[in-house]
């Protein structure tokens, strides 16, 4: 696997693990603990803000500023929490992170709860990765034995599956032992998040990235990537790509190299046709969309979609883009809590509405009526699941309107039963949901 000279959260591993404490204290591990107790929370606070480090969960939003909207003077104590909760389709990078180098982890929990005063530290890792979390367990097992705990207290705690709860307040609830549902907001959790108390929520590549932000100060970690988004950042490169697996690359790398070069280019001579670039949630770039785009916020934005959770999908030729947006939306349908009526019920129309498309059962106004529904769901739910699933789905009829009209015209798919994604079945398919009123046929689509 392919590694970047300026790598942060990879730091030190030569490729390899540094999940044992002796390793990790071998490259200067908690070195940069001891230097934060010596500092004062403030002081810990303006290097994060100085370095600009943006959230690496998906939304983006500046780690430093968010910290310093903690609620004071309540009079109830401030929490951290960890979303290891690492749920987007495509996104597999928060695990290498806990499995190679989960003492920097923890370090970086231990460094943010002096931060922001805090004593009690959740990490809610999502309940597959047994294997991520007995590493973590040991590690954590380590530092206690180590008297680095002090007197913050960090809890590891399972999910259950549930792709809401990589939604902070869904996972705040889970936390509580309530069902996994996102709440309103304001108020924020910044103000009253678990337990009421002000709590700031960070996913692992953020938090592991701390211990190297104090280690190079903030202002020559703003340095690394482009303006606007500063450091480097994993990607997950994943689909028809030779070469899939996690890389961390400064941000600003162009995108074509991260495929061409670095994941060696699509295999067996095919062609290029679509990327998702930042998980399955955020909006598709063709091919030809792709030439000048940087993996950076603003980029990436500029070109129509968002860096998102760094989850790069690469799609050929072979791939039916209508069987594509029915994969996508099946998976937000099954996945949503039910909470609100505009996920609830437009995340099963756009898959009621996709089926007969993808089928070539449809009438030419059906896809029309699929964007309909689509901006109907687009920012009117109380979390952004049902708004990723319009958003994608959108996207794709906008990027390719031809395939969806084929369909129609054709009476069936013309790939004729030649698309890659023919026999990849749907948590549907596999798991009938009574909700929908359709059980799942057994077809390869």
């Amino acid at each position: 696997m392919a590694r970047s000279a300026s790598e942060i959260v990879f730091a030190d591993t030569g490729g390899c693990t540094l999940a044992l404490i002796g390793e990790y204290r071998a490259v200067g591990g908690y070195e940069q603990l001891e230097r934060a107790r010596r500092m004062e929370p403030g002081q810990v606070i303006e290097e994060l803000l100085v370095s600009e480090i943006r959230g690496r969960g998906g939304a983006g939003f500046p780690m430093g500023r968010k910290a310093s909207f903690l609620a004071e003077g309540t009079g109830k104590p401030t929490y951290l929490t960890v979303n290891a909760d690492e749920s987007e389709p495509g996104t597999f990078k928060d695990r290498e992170i806990m499995l190679r180098v989960p003492h920097r982890l923890l370090e970086g929990c231990l460094i943010t709860a002096h931060a922001i005063g805090c004593e009690l530290v959740f990490v809610y890792i999502r309940g597959e990765y047994l294997a991520e979390f007995e590493v973590l367990r040991a590690a954590l097992d380590e530092v206690r034995e180590a008297g680095l705990l002090g007197d913050v207290t960090i809890v590891l705690h399972r999910g259950a599956g549930a792709y809401i709860c990589g939604e902070e307040t869904a996972l705040l609830e889970s936390l509580e032992g309530a069902r996994g549902q996102p709440r309103p907001k304001p108020p924020f959790p910044a103000v009253a998040g678990l337990y009421t108390s002000p709590t700031l929520i960070n996913n692992v590549e953020t938090i592991a990235t701390v211990p190297k932000i104090l280690e190079l100060g903030g202002a020559e970690y703003a340095k690394l990537g482009v303006e606007n988004s500063s450091g480097t950042r994993v990607f997950s490169l994943s689909g028809n790509v030779v070469n899939g697996g996690n890389y961390e690359l400064p941000l600003g790398t162009p995108l074509r190299e991260l495929i061409f070069e670095i994941g060696g280019g699509i295999p067996d001579g095919h062609r290029l046709k679509a990327v998702i670039p930042g998980g399955s949630s955020t909006p598709i770039l063709r091919a030809d969309e792709i030439d000048d785009v940087t993996l950076d916020f603003t980029a990436m934005a500029a070109a129509g979609s968002q860096l998102g959770s760094g989850a790069v999908i690469v799609l050929d030729e072979r791939v039916c883009i209508v069987q594509l947006a029915l994969r996508v939306a099946q998976f937000y349908m099954f996945e949503s809590c039910g909470k609100c009526v505009p996920c609830r019920e437009g995340t099963r129309w756009v898959v009621q509405i996709l089926h007969p498309i993808e089928e070539g059962r449809a009438e030419p106004h059906q896809v029309d009526l699929l964007l309909d529904v689509c901006d109907r769901i687009l920012g009117k739910c109380l979390c952004p699941l049902g708004d990723a699933d319009a958003i994608a789905v959108a996207s794709y009829v906008d990027k390719f309107p031809d395939e969806f009209r084929r369909h129609v015209e054709e009476g069936g798919c013309p790939y004729g039963g030649a698309s890659s994604l023919d026999g990849v079945l749907s948590p549907v398919d596999l798991y009938p949901d009574a909700r929908t009123g359709y059980m799942g046929s057994g077809r390869r689509h």
